[in-house]
């Protein structure tokens, strides 16, 4: 399988940045803004190489949803296989992309069900300068909350950067199923800080005022969003809290029901901090995430310029 990309710059040259959206099919901000994104650098000097894959899961993205067709979820599967099912192939291509890559930006959003306050995030790599060029990259992508967490995640696209030692970040940026233009205007911006600082164009890198919020948890499972507060059943989710609100432990976040609002069963958060995830879609079955609490006593800076 091979991946629709934008290469900009000599191909043969480095540094070599990797730019990616739509690993999975129901996040629009991020394809948005790498298309965006290639027609600004199209009329600029590259000095290296920057690949652009819009849409990396092609396969999700026509069927309007998460994952392809064989309901495996890309960002769980990779380094996939040659001979694998439409994702593994599609994992098995993404990963020779990142292993050729001198430095990867992974763009996400929430998808349909979820939103995400803006955030950039990163494995706790075990070699430092590769953890340090993570954490400048996170920090000058200019979200509003860094997020370092557990480096022996698996399946991920930013595994298989860890596993070739490439520098890798990735990013939040709200979702819902829209396109929110604030989110595009962020990405964008985000990406051209990074390569004005790896000198791949020149420029002035853009940055709001204030400090991101910045949490590093190296806890096994820190940073799998979608494990947290598991639906008990299926039912009607009804969310009590909002994105970027602060909880305490033991607080409910929202509770499950059924049809006729009857069988509530309130959601205890799990730990004390913000709100960084929640659902928002009303339809929820068992065993689905309905938020991630950050666990600290900061309060993030504003979610948009």
């Amino acid at each position: 399988m091979t991946l629709e990309t934008w290469t900009l710059g000599d191909p043969n040259a480095r540094p070599h940045v990797l730019i990616t959206g739509g690993v999975h099919g129901d996040e629009f901000e991020p394809m948005a803004a790498i298309r965006r994104l290639g027609t600004g650098l199209a009329k600029r000097e590259i000095k290296g190489r920057v690949t652009l894959v819009p849409v990396v899961n092609d396969a999700a993205f026509r069927l309007g949803r998460r994952t392809a067709e064989d309901g495996l979820d890309l960002a769980r599967t990779c380094p996939g296989r040659a001979d694998g099912s439409v994702t593994e192939r599609t994992a098995y291509a993404l990963s020779a992309l990142i292993r050729d890559a001198d430095a990867y930006l992974d763009l996400h959003t929430g998808g349909l069900a979820l939103q995400v306050y803006p955030l950039a995030g990163y494995m706790l790599h075990r070699d430092a300068v590769v953890l340090e060029r993570q954490r400048r990259m996170a920090r000058l992508f200019g979200l509003p909350i860094i997020w370092g967490t557990d480096p022996n995640l698996d399946g991920r696209s930013l595994s298989v950067a860890r596993d070739a030692h490439v520098p890798a970040i990735y990013a939040e940026y709200l979702g819902g199923g829209g396109c929110n233009p604030l989110g595009v205007d962020a990405y964008v911006r985000g990406c051209l800080n990074v390569l004005i600082d790896l000198g791949v164009i020149n420029g002035e890198i853009e940055l709001a005022p204030g400090h991101p919020l910045i949490v590093e948890d190296a806890k096994p499972g820190a940073g799998h969003m979608q494990v947290r507060h598991p639906a008990p059943c299926d039912g009607f989710f009804e969310p009590w809290v909002t994105l970027g609100s602060r909880v305490r432990a033991g607080a409910s976040i929202g509770a499950v029901s059924d049809h006729l609002g009857r069988n509530v069963v309130p959601i205890a958060a799990d730990a004390s901090g913000i709100v960084l995830v929640l659902h928002t879609l009303g339809r929820v079955s068992r065993g689905d995430s309905l938020g991630v609490v950050l666990e600290t006593e900061e309060t993030p800076p504003p979610s948009s310029p």
